[in-house]
């Protein structure tokens, strides 16, 4: 029998082919606005098409108040993912990270658009196919959630530019000004922190890990957090 042996450039084709799009599904908890990590699973999710506001980004409201948009944008991904946390994703790329960047579906919805129609996210056109751009129009013509006020773009905030309201002097403002309390997660508890409280200084907070900052003590608690006990 003679042996048989592919020519070499077709077998350096053959071993550059991409791997096969994963199909992930499972409870998924919110990292950030545009983030998930489904439990079980190694590789967090970026969604794709979607850029949502940092985690100590802050944004204008429809009256100039200044609010942690990344906090709210978070908030609107699990709401939108809703009780039973459930979602289906299908992958479309990879990012520098080596996140798996996937469409989420959850309800039978696709998430990555809703959270686009709702306001709480841009889409992130310098790396999206245009498939959320009637979502975003939408969106900023009903002024709804970011587009109600006043915000920068993330990627532009992540490069450095900030609103106003935000620099004094020339200098950027930081969300402890305004946004000091302390959202920690202990186990299953969620407690605030704010400042002058016994265990305020010795609190770090891990936005990685869903912790985040708050600009009132009543925006900790509709968004589940509780003052420590005694």
């Amino acid at each position: 029998m003679k042996a048989f042996f592919l020519p070499l450039s077709l077998a350096l084709c053959l071993t550059a082919l991409p791997a096969t799009a994963q199909n992930l599904s499972g409870i998924a908890d919110v990292v950030d606005g545009d983030t998930l990590a489904i439990r079980g699973e190694q590789t967090r999710i970026r969604l794709y098409g979607v850029d949502a506001p940092e985690g100590k980004q802050t944004c204008s409201d429809a009256e100039g108040k200044r609010y942690l948009c990344g906090s709210r944008s978070a908030d609107a991904l699990a709401a939108l993912i809703g009780r039973n946390g459930r979602v289906s994703c299908q992958e479309e790329d990879r990012d520098r990270y080596g996140r798996v960047v996937a469409v989420c579906y959850a309800n039978g919805q696709d998430i990555n658009g809703d959270l686009i129609r709702q306001g709480w996210a841009v889409e992130y056109s310098q790396y999206s196919d245009g498939r959320y751009s009637d979502e975003e129009t939408e969106a900023r013509q009903a002024k709804r959630g970011l587009w109600a006020g006043i915000f920068v773009k993330p990627w532009e905030w992540r490069r450095g530019e900030r609103l106003p309201s935000e620099l004094v002097g020339g200098t950027d403002r930081t969300t402890e000004r305004s946004c000091a309390i302390k959202g920690n997660i202990s186990g299953s508890n969620r407690i605030y922190h704010v400042p002058g409280s016994r265990h305020y200084g010795d609190t770090q907070i891990n936005e990685a890990s869903g912790e985040r900052w708050f600009c009132s003590e009543d925006e900790a608690k509709a968004a589940g957090w509780r003052a420590p006990r005694g």
